[in-house]
Order: structure tokens, then C-alpha cells, then sequence
């Protein structure tokens, strides 16, 4: 059903679920006298603090002969003990840095809207003791996808000896106002880590601890025509990351050397978009097969052996068969890219009018070629426009077994807040009506003809997704309409309502470990924030995530969201 009612009347009738859920939790004096006096903007807030003073009591590191300043990466709500990684019979107690870059954002943004300095204070102190006595020789820190601080020990464990973020984009801003110097020696070793040739700009997801610094931007370019044979997988998820440490690293020192390298890295993407659609690219490169792959039967899925999609796929569909094209998903390219892409636009402003023209005109192939406007469903498809609906694999291989059969999917919230986001920066018609269309699909009711005209949101949304906050809030901050506030807050008391249990954030209330990188609380502080009219008072999300990937005992090679995050009561 789909209404419009008073902004206060409708939080009136929310507010008693909502503060009898939290208890009594007072509200520090600074935001008591903040103006925010209506029951439910209270009641998110008094959760986040809740949240934060539960992970500041039960996370801290109390474990073997000496406490330091680290944080767990979340507990047990039941027992309150930490989260474990078992391998080979040992029981980790992971303390990943790059797993809670969420959670810093979240404690400067409640530092900054109560007045408390102490959750600030939390996450600054975590980074001074982490780059002080946990950091490689060479610059890098030991976080990541397969490396992490085990508390009981305080030793690094992990998988294997490389240093892997994709998609994480850390909190750099904090780390920078903690340690200058550190940060600008890693941003640096990142890049030098993770270039393989920088002629080609041949890069890997893996990068070598210990790599003497080589000759960094000084390196000669020399612009290869996309899809050469590599050593490297150039993945996209690796890759933004390094565009965005680039950026900063610009944005924080003057380096135009840094700058110019993260835009030729973006650029490398661009170029090897398909010519006709525009569509594409997870990577620009194909993997140097250095085996052949069997004739028959179950195929390899290591680099080893070339590229896995023509391996897998040549014989039916020829050349378009690429590891680079097939676009099984829009949320890689078209959502995380996109985003860190138009946030990096907006902070350079003039400098960044490459990334904004670039990424604008993928969203427009997005739309064009995967998303039904009609249905919210996207496609899969080759980077050329073939439709892969209801494809059926014929052979086992890096991308699933024979039988596999490949099905269009609804579009994310991470879809929408793109093209919300990509709207609010060019006022590009098309990028609005897919935000719209999304939207609607996603149960939000219509966000109307333009921003702010003919706006009839849905008010009784059941959406509790943080992610689809944000792409209201993106909208909101485009048209300062009453409904589009009204909309936000009900998704925020959503939020409250659906996720907040036993002081912490989870996905239901039948899980029982809770990640303390959550999106929920910082996406309720991004809210309150910009209630207030002060939106810079919280760090801005960009997408980033924390995630350990590795070998499990019973699990086999595994990630910590199926290992840890996924478990629930029995019964």
C-alpha cells in the first residue's frame, strides 16, 4: 500500500516498539541538545550507542599475557565470546584491521554527532598500535583477505604469505590523521606490491610481502590494447581498490603521480569495453596459459591453463568467450566500481571529470542492455548483448558444474544507490528513471517523475536493507523532500525494528555471531547526520567490506561470511 502521512504522526506511532527494544540507554548531553527530540530518531540512535558500547565493553583484546588496543571482529551475542577461525585444530581469534574499517567509520561519526570522544579515541588507538608493531618491513599491513592478527597469540596467521584487499576500501582518512607517515609508505607499497609490469599495468589480487619499492610512478606506460596475455588476473575488485588508495593518496600529499596512475588503471577498464555495447569489464586482461587445458571432461579452474571462460564456453560461442566479458552479475562493475568511481569524481571535481564521464557512460550500457525497467530483473549476459537467460552449462569448470543453469536476478539495493548516486552528480535522465525503476522493485514505492515531483514513496515499506538507505539518501540529498526523509527514516526504523538484536546488528534474529564491521549502524548514522544538516559529520560509506578467505577445518577453503557470520541457532 502506498500513502503519504505526517512526517511526526507516523514517528509517533512507531516510537514505543522502538525505545521499549533498547532499554534504557541514555543519550549523551551533546545530542540530547541536538534538536533531535522525536522519539524514533532517538531510538536509532540510542542503538548505535548501544552497539558501540557493547562492542567497546565485550570486543577489546583481553587475551593472552598482554591486552592491546585491537578489537575482536565480533562476538558470540549469547556467550559474548569471540568469533573463531579453526585450522588444522588451532582456534584463531581474528582481529582482520581491514575487517573494521566500517566500524571506524561508525565510531568517528558518533564521536562527532555526541560529543563522546572515547569511540574515536577506540578506533585511533586500534591504528596507532596496529602500524606501530604489526606492519611488514616493506610498508603493508597484515589484513586482508588471508591475513590476520590472531589475539591469543598476537601472531599473524591466515592462509598464505599475501596481501589481498578487494573491495574493502579502508577508512584512509583516519589512518592518515593517525600516522602520516605510515599511511603514505603503505598506499605506495600497495601499489608497488600488486603491479606485476607496469608497462601494461599488469597487476594481481595477490601482492608479495617484502617487495623492494620499485620505481612507482616513474614507471613507463606504454598503453596496451586490452586483453593481452597476462601474469596477473587484473581483477576489478583489486583493481578499484588500487585506484582508490591512488586517489587518496593524491588527495592527502600532491602526488599528481599517484593520480595520473589511478585514472591509466581505470582507464585500462574503459578501453576494454566492449566496442559496440559499451559493456564491460571485470578485468582487461587474460591470464598467459602456460597449460593446456583436457579436451574432455571436468576442466581446471587455475590460471594456469588460460582464460576460464573461453576454456569453458569457446566452443559455443566463439571470441566474445572471455573471462573479461561474461557479465553474470552488473553489482561488481555497475555497483562497488561505479560508486568508488563517482565518490572519487565529487572529491577531485575537475580533476576527476575522466572517472565521472567514464563511469557515466557504463550505467548507461547497464541500463541499455541488462536491466528490465519493467521487471527490475537484469540479465546475464556475453559483453556483446547475448542473453544468457536460462543458459545451461555444458562442462564442470571455473564457473560451476554442467547442469548449472544461469538465471536473471532482481537488481540489488547496490544497483539503485549507484544510479542514485550518478544521478545526483550529472543529472542524467536515463541514471534517474533506473534508479526509479529500481526502486519501486526494491519496495520503495515511486521517488517520482524527477527528484522531488510527483513523489509517491511507499511508506509502510517493509525494507530494512542499510544499503538501500544509502540510496535514499543519495536521493534526499538531491531533493530535500519531505517524503523522501519520511522514506529513510521508515527504513531506518526498519533497520531497528529487524536488525538490532541483544545490542548488536545482525541480519535476523536467529544468528548468533555479530559482525562489528556492520553497514547498519553506520548507515543509521549517515542518516541522522544529514537530518541534522551536517552529513560531513559522518565519515562517508563507500562500499568497502572486510572478509577473510581461507582454509577452515570441516569447510575446506571458505570465507568467514559462511564460516562465521552465516551460523545460527540450531532449532
Amino acid at each position: 500500500m502506498t500513502m503519504r502521512i505526517p512526517s511526526f504522526a507516523f514517528y509517533l506511532l512507531a516510537a514505543p516498539a522502538l525505545l521499549a527494544a533498547l532499554g534504557t540507554v541514555a543519550l549523551p548531553a551533546a545530542a540530547e541538545q541536538s534538536g533531535l527530540r522525536d522519539p524514533p530518531d532517538q531510538a536509532r540512535l540510542k542503538a548505535v550507542i548501544r552497539f558501540a558500547d557493547n562492542v567497546l565493553e565485550h570486543g577489546r583484546d583481553r587475551y593472552g599475557e598482554k591486552p592491546t588496543p585491537l578489537l575482536v571482529d565480533g562476538v558470540n551475542v549469547d556467550t559474548l565470546e569471540p568469533v573463531r577461525w579453526v585450522y588444522k585444530g588451532q582456534e584463531w581469534i581474528p582481529s582482520n584491521l581491514a575487517s573494521h574499517q566500517n566500524l571506524f567509520r561508525t565510531l568517528v561519526g558518533l564521536s562527532n554527532l555526541t560529543g563522546e570522544g572515547r569511540y574515536k579515541q577506540a578506533a585511533v588507538e586500534e591504528i596507532a598500535y596496529h602500524v606501530e608493531h604489526l606492519r611488514s618491513p616493506c610498508g603493508l599491513l597484515y589484513w586482508g583477505g588471508h591475513r590476520f592478527i590472531d589475539l591469543g597469540t598476537k601472531k599473524v596467521v591466515g592462509e598464505q604469505n599475501s596481501h589481498e584487499l578487494k573491495f574493502n576500501l579502508p577508512f584512509y582518512e583516519l589512518m592518515w590523521e593517525v600516522n602520516p607517515a605510515a599511511t603514505e609508505k603503505y598506499l605506495k607499497a600497495f601499489w608497488n606490491a600488486h603491479v606485476l609490469d607496469w608497462g601494461k599495468l599488469d597487476m594481481n589480487r595477490h601482492g608479495r610481502y617484502g617487495k623492494t619499492m620499485g620505481a612507482l610512478w616513474e614507471s613507463t606506460f606504454q598503453a596496451p590494447e586490452p586483453f593481452f596475455e597476462a601474469d596477473g588476473l587484473t581483477f576489478l575488485n583489486c583493481g578499484t581498490d588500487l585506484i582508490y588508495a591512488g586517489v587518496l593518496l593524491h588527495q592527502f600529499t600532491g602526488d599528481q603521480g599517484a593520480l595520473v596512475w589511478s585514472k591509466r588503471l581505470a582507464e585500462q577498464y574503459v578501453k576494454a569495453r566492449h566496442p559496440r555495447t559499451g559493456l564491460g569489464v571485470y578485468q582487461y586482461s587474460k591470464p598467459r596459459r602456460r597449460q593446456q587445458p583436457p579436451a574432455a571432461g571436468p576442466l581446471p579452474t587455475g590460471s594456469n591453463y588460460g582464460d576460464r571462460a573461453e576454456n569453458q564456453f569457446g566452443a559455443e560461442f566463439g571470441e566474445i568467450a572471455r573471462e573479461g566479458y561474461l557479465l553474470r552479475s552488473p553489482d561488481s562493475i555497475y555497483g562497488n566500481n561505479a560508486i568508488v568511481q563517482l565518490q572519487l569524481a565529487e572529491l577531485l571535481g575537475q580533476e576527476g571529470a575522466e572517472l565521472l564521464a567514464w563511469t557515466r557512460q557504463g550505467l548507461h550500457a547497464c541500463a541499455r542492455y541488462m536491466v528490465n525497467p519493467d521487471t527490475n530483473a537484469v540479465r546475464p549476459l556475453w559483453a556483446d548483448g547475448t542473453d544468457l537467460t536460462d543458459y545451461v552449462m555444458k562442462r564442470d569448470g571455473y564457473y560451476g558444474k554442467a547442469g548449472t543453469v544461469f538465471r536473471t536476478q532482481q537488481a540489488s539495493a547496490l544497483l539503485f544507490w549507484s544510479y542514485a548516486l550518478g544521478h545526483r552528480l550529472t543529472a542524467d535522465g536515463l541514471l534517474w528513471e533506473t534508479a526509479r525503476n529500481i526502486a519501486r522493485g526494491d519496495g520503495l514505492g515511486d521517488l517520482g517523475t524527477a527528484p522531488g515531483r510527483d513523489v509517491r514513496v511507499d511508506l509502510e515499506t517493509e525494507n530494512a536493507d542499510p544499503i538501500a538507505l544509502f540510496g535514499v539518501l543519495e536521493v534526499y540529498r538531491a531533493a530535500d523532500a519531505p517524503a523522501y526523509r519520511d522514506l529513510a527514516r521508515r527504513i531506518g526504523d526498519n533497520i531497528v525494528r529487524e536488525r538490532f538484536h541483544k545490542g548488536f546488528f545482525l541480519p535476523g534474529a536467529s544468528y548468533v555471531n555479530a559482525n562489528f564491521n556492520a553497514l547498519e549502524p553506520l548507515a543509521l548514522l549517515s542518516l541522522e547526520a544529514l537530518l541534522r544538516g551536517d552529513p560531513q559529520a559522518v565519515p562517508r560509506y563507500n562500499g568497502g567490506r572486510g572478509y577473510i578467505h581461507g582454509p577452515h577445518d570441516g569447510l575446506g577453503r571458505t570465507t568467514d561470511a559462511t564460516a562465521i557470520w552465516s551460523r545460527r541457532r540450531k532449532g
